[in-house]
């Protein structure tokens, strides 16, 4: 993780503050691109969804609490949310995001890894330079790569604002 950006104390990990490494995205930015590996250990990028509404929801590790609510939260709203992708983002790998997606039931979202080389996480400001995971965040991308909704959550234990991730993506459609 080599980039000038680092926010330090922005995130709230294991009861401390630490360092985030890359941009604070803002509304109205244009989504950077990224390549995240996929269930099937192909690559994903911003560009696969192009043309629809993505909410992206990025969490520290699907094996945990607050990241199993997040994931399941968003599984179930995306699938009253016609037209919209929804993407889980973290660095667990492929194979763990599948064996916990087909025990959970989830079929609506899509895992994605971005433990190859933390490509998200440092296009979007996310990757804990500290422990190599993602800080808790959602972003919403409208169908012409603009963002119109990015929160990052204060703290790993906490939950995202999943009613304004909602209605932006609503709204975006």
């Amino acid at each position: 993780m080599t980039t000038a950006v680092e926010r330090q104390g922005a995130f709230v990990f294991k009861g401390g503050p630490v360092t985030l490494v890359g941009p604070e995205i803002k509304v109205g930015d244009t989504a950077p691109d990224f390549t995240v590996v996929g269930g099937d250990l192909n690559p994903v990028t911003l560009a696969d969804s192009k043309g629809t509404v993505r909410i992206i929801s990025v969490i520290p590790s699907i094996d945990t609490g607050v990241c199993d609510a997040q994931t399941r939260r968003f599984n179930e709203e995306a699938a009253k949310l016609d037209g919209v992708t929804v993407l889980t983002v973290s660095v667990d790998l492929p194979f763990a995001q599948n064996r916990w997606c087909g025990a959970a039931g989830i079929d609506k979202v899509k895992t994605v890894s971005d433990h190859k080389d933390l490509s998200f996480g440092t296009a979007y400001g996310v990757a804990i330079k500290e422990f190599r995971l993602l800080s808790r965040a959602v972003f919403v991308i409208d169908a012409n790569d603009k963002v119109v909704h990015a929160e990052y959550v204060a703290a790993a234990g906490e939950h995202p604002n999943y009613e304004a991730a909602i209605a932006a993506a609503q709204a975006a459609k």
